[in-house]
């Protein structure tokens, strides 16, 4: 796992794209703060850039950084939600322009694996997290469901968890600044 960590963080220090197994689904991930590096995502999954893209964080206190405020309901959910599950936030803060959504929100995740949690603690920096497809294509259950357009449009494939079979993405809710809560997905 450290030589896979070691490869990608290579990648993601030069604006690269890599091909990575999360706790959902296998992910196109690149630096959440390189705008370049989410321009080359968006052409990758041919997919407009109005359409927002899902960001993980190690962990509550690198989620902190991004976000303006997290709610403290939105750390009890994290806390207990029994399958993954994506926040969406108000207010997003150091992450690239693009990457924000019009109205000022990002989504975020915490993942719980241990080669997500680690990447993302060496790196020190927020990673994006999109479906392996190219968009309105079916999101790929196994690597090996995974489009050749994809595999050969990252810089990196991440060598671990190939065998995995993932059936479901993250839940996904939208936790606003004023209390209200919404179940997108």
């Amino acid at each position: 796992m450290q030589q896979e960590i070691k490869n990608c963080l290579e990648v993601l220090l030069n604006g690269g794209l890599i091909l990575y197994p999360t706790d959902t689904v296998w992910g196109i991930g690149c630096d959440a703060t390189n705008s370049e590096a989410i321009k080359k995502v968006y052409q990758l999954k041919q997919r407009e850039d109005n359409k927002a893209l899902i960001c993980l964080a190690a962990d509550d206190r690198m989620l902190k950084k991004y976000v303006k405020e997290v709610p403290q309901v939105a750390l009890d959910i994290i806390e207990i939600a029994n399958k993954p599950t994506t926040i969406i936030y108000d207010e997003a803060q150091n992450l690239a322009p693009n990457l924000i959504s019009s109205d000022g929100s990002i989504a975020f995740r915490i993942p719980d694996d241990d080669f997500c949690y680690w990447l993302m603690r060496k790196f020190n920096k927020p990673i994006v997290s999109t479906s392996a497809n190219i968009s309105s294509a079916p999101t790929p259950q196994s690597f090996k469901e995974i489009s050749p357009a994809i595999l050969k449009g990252v810089d990196y494939v991440v060598n671990l968890h190939r065998d995995k079979i993932c059936k479901n993405p993250s839940s996904i809710i939208k936790l606003s600044n004023n209390g209200t809560v919404k179940v997108i997905r």
